[in-house]
Formats: C-alpha cells, structure tokens, sequence
C-alpha cells in the first residue's frame, strides 16, 4: 500500500489560519476598477492608516506578483485595474462621505495614498447610496442624486450626479464612453477647485518650464515641460520634441523599454522640480503621482478599438503615463488637468488646441486618447495675479461587477 509523504509528493497534513471575510464591491469607474470597501466593515487593524491597511489590501489585490499577473487578487494587472477605495460617512456638514482611494503597485509591496483615481471617482457616489452612507432625505426615488464627496487624499470636493430610478441606482443606459466596451448611465463628475493638495495651480510659477534632463535621455540636456497640479500633478511636453507624434497607442511604448525608462526620468526629476519629492530617488515610492503625458495638435488615428478618430473630431492628441505604462484612454484626473491647461493661454496643452486661434469663450476641450476621444470642461479665472481653476466637470460611467467578500489569509496582514 502507498504511503502518504515524497514517494507521491503528497504533503502531509497541517493546520494553518484561516481566511477571513471581508465585505467588499467589485465595480468600474469610467475606464477603471476597483475594489470598493465601507470603512466600518475593514478589519479593525485596517480601519486606521499603516502597515496593516496596505498589507491588507496588497493581499486583496494580489500585489506583490513577480510574475506581473496578480493572479491571486482581485487585481487585473494593469494600472487601471489595481486600484482600491475605501469610503466612509463624512464628519464634514457640507459632504456626504469621505473618499479615500489607494493604488496598488502590481510588483511591488506598496500603496500609493498620494493623489486621487478620477475614473473611479465616477462609482463612489453609487456606492455610497448602495451604502447607506448618504443621509436617505438627500436621495430622490426618482431624478438625479447629488453627492458631495470629499476627497481624502487630495482635501478636494467632488460633486457626483447620479440618476436615481425607483429608489435605485440607475447603471444601465446608453451613454458610450471610449475606453469601456458597454454602454450605462451617465454620471456627471464636477470637480471643484480641482488644484491638487495644498499647492499652487502651477508649483514653479512659470506656465512652461526647462526642465533639465540627463543627456543621455535627451540630447539637448532638457525639455520644454507645463507642471500642473489640476486634478493630479501632470508633467506636460511635446510630443514631437521626444520622437512621437500624439497618435502612438499601448504597444508603440509599453513595448519600448528603453522608452519606458525615459518617461520614467522625465517623471522623477519633474516630481523634484514640482517639490512633489526631493530627489529623484524617491520617485519609486512615488509611483502614481505626478504623471507624464505627451502632446499634440489633432491628428488622425486608428484607435485601439478600431475606430477612426479624424482630425475635425479632436481639438488635440493626449497620451498618458500611468504607473510606468502607457494608459489605456486616459486617467480622469489627468483629463481635469488637460482641461485645465487647454484654457489657460501659453501652456503647452493650449498651444497644441490652437491657442488663440480657439473661441475664447470655449471652455471645453475634446482630445484624442489611445481608445477614443474624451470631452472635459473647465472654468479657469485669474484670481490676485494667479490662475486659478474654479471647476471641471466630465461624464463617466459606473457600473457593480460583483458585490460580497474578498477572502484574505489572516496571517498575511
């Protein structure tokens, strides 16, 4: 008779801790998904910012993974799926819940809680609903919901217009946004004084700065670069000043190495010129804020999807780093800060809309990104000498994918 043990490598039997279950929600926010999380139901290790938060929610997505898959998480191994959110009711009268988001590194043992998700923003006001997080009074059986939301990482406000119908929060519809397969409802997103954290609209106080770069990145020693906190911290440049055209979609960089290590220097010593860190050494823990995006005037492409994007469709072509890769369509944080930019007269995003040569009292602006084209409205005033931008306002989508737990291994946290 065989015996269990080496002969069959069958292990012998030994006890270990449990799985615990966590509440949760799997939903998408425009061209993102996250795992969505009441605060009140996280274990009470994680319920207060630390160790034991981020250990908890690396083990949910599935992060640290050498092999880059987080097949063993809720992850999708990209930066626009290894996202989480963690809401609860706000202390604040004048907002409804707090909203605190967390970006998850695919290979490596970090969260970073250093700007907001804008895509996902679009959800948290359904999810806040479904919660019960929003006092019942505020929410109409039928008509739009408006939810106040402060945003935790960043100290902003976030207006969420979500359709109610029968008491219900209304997903379906048949509203298309590029970058998402099906259309849903339409959730208008307003961001006020979108500014991000504390800091000034333009931290070097120059709407375009030289940015000084190795030469052996660039040839020239540096770049002509627009540093911008609206929505997020973006590093701005040209295009064509680094060998691109604007119409490049994933595979023309993500494939490129050598490419990707450029963006990555280009992000490091702009976060230093930002003062979003002080040497470019701490950019790696920094990896999701500022981003870096590439410019130009309208061109025609074929997107991702196989749809042709003309020229007279778009006011300009936008591409967008996020967490090292070339994102998919276009993160909603960085959609308020190119909306920001194209108004504001000498950045290089107003320069690649045509500058003057637009109707002054356009504030909105259409770009075209890798899966399509996306439209973002901005109200940008000159307030004692500095710009200022008082609100941006795009349409997303948002849709439950699952709700129920996660399980995580006690252990791991």
């Amino acid at each position: 008779m065989s015996q269990r043990g080496t002969d069959l490598n069958i292990p012998d039997f030994q006890v270990y801790a449990p799985q615990i279950r966590v509440p949760a929600t799997y939903m998408r926010g425009g061209t993102s998904k996250g795992v969505f999380f009441n605060l009140a139901d996280l274990p009470d290790v994680a319920q207060v910012a630390g160790p034991a938060r981020d250990a908890f929610l690396l083990r949910v997505i599935g992060s640290p993974d050498p092999y880059g898959k987080q097949t063993d998480g809720m992850g999708g191994a990209t930066s626009s799926t290894s996202k989480t959110v963690i809401l609860s009711k706000s202390d604040k009268t004048d907002h409804d819940v707090d909203y605190l988001f967390g970006q998850v590194s695919i290979d490596k043992p970090f969260v970073d809680w250093s700007g907001n998700c804008g895509n996902l923003s679009a959800a948290v006001g359904s999810f806040a609903i479904n919660s019960g997080l929003v006092d019942k009074q505020r929410v109409p059986d039928d008509g739009i919901a408006v939810v106040r939301i402060w945003q935790s990482n960043i100290g902003k406000t976030i207006i969420a217009h979500v359709p109610m119908v029968q008491g219900e929060v209304q997903e379906t519809g048949d509203f298309e946004l590029d970058g998402v397969t099906f259309p849903a409802a339409e959730i208008a997103v307003e961001f006020m004084d979108p500014a991000d954290g504390e800091g000034a609209l333009f931290p070097t106080g120059n709407l375009v700065d030289d940015l000084s770069l190795p030469t052996e990145v660039v040839a020239s020693g540096s770049l002509k670069a627009t540093l911008i906190n609206a929505g997020i911290a973006t590093i701005f440049i040209k295009a064509e000043d680094i060998g691109y055209n604007g119409t490049e979609l994933q595979d023309a960089i993500n494939g490129d190495v050598k490419a990707l290590a450029m963006f990555e220097t280009i992000r490091a010593h702009g976060a230093v010129k930002m003062g979003l860190i002080a040497h470019i050494d701490e950019a790696a823990l920094r990896a999701h804020t500022p981003k870096v995006a590439i410019v130009a005037e309208p061109k025609e492409y074929t997107s991702s999807s196989g749809k042709t994007i003309s020229s007279s469709m778009i006011d300009l072509n936008v591409r967008a780093l996020s967490m090292g890769k070339l994102h998919h369509a276009m993160m909603g944080t960085a959609a308020v800060a190119i909306g920001a930019a194209a108004v504001i007269p000498g950045t290089l995003v107003y320069q690649a809309v045509g500058g003057d040569k637009r109707d002054p009292s356009s504030g909105s602006v259409c770009f075209g990104h890798p899966s399509g084209t996306l439209k973002v409205g901005c109200d940008a005033s000159i307030q004692a000498g500095e710009w200022q931008v008082n609100k941006a306002v795009m349409s997303r989508s948002a849709r439950v994918l699952m709700e129920g737990w996660v399980c995580v291994p006690v252990d791991d946290f």
